[in-house]
């Protein structure tokens, strides 16, 4: 069993505001079947009102994020699942539910973390 992330920034989700409380209801209504099939590790999303901090190994505290890098925010759920084809189907049932395309990545497992 591999762990998969599938996420999405919060770009992609361009739902019109009276249809929002249904992408609500919908995305939740997986999650619980997710967690009904004991598939389900950990989901949520990025809080974007909480500006990012980089800390260095010698403690400093810097304001902001990477600046090379593109601005992480969005949704995303963590799954343990058997197959690449798995999560691709779990996937496919998070995109319809949030109404916006999902980026799969597989955690690469540490035996020591």
């Amino acid at each position: 069993m591999s762990k998969y992330l599938i996420s999405f920034p919060s770009a992609a989700m361009v739902v019109p505001d009276d249809e929002f409380e249904e992408v609500v209801r919908t995305s939740h209504a997986v999650i619980e079947e997710a967690k009904a099939a004991g598939v389900y590790v950990f989901g949520g999303g990025i809080d974007e009102s909480v500006a990012p901090v980089r800390v260095a190994a010698d403690g400093t505290v810097s304001e902001g994020g990477y600046p090379w890098a593109p601005t992480l925010d969005g949704g995303f759920t963590v799954l343990e699942l058997p197959s690449r084809e798995d999560a691709i189907a779990w996937a496919a049932r998070i995109a319809k539910a949030c109404r916006c395309d999902q980026e799969l990545r597989i955690f690469h497992f540490d035996p020591l973390s």
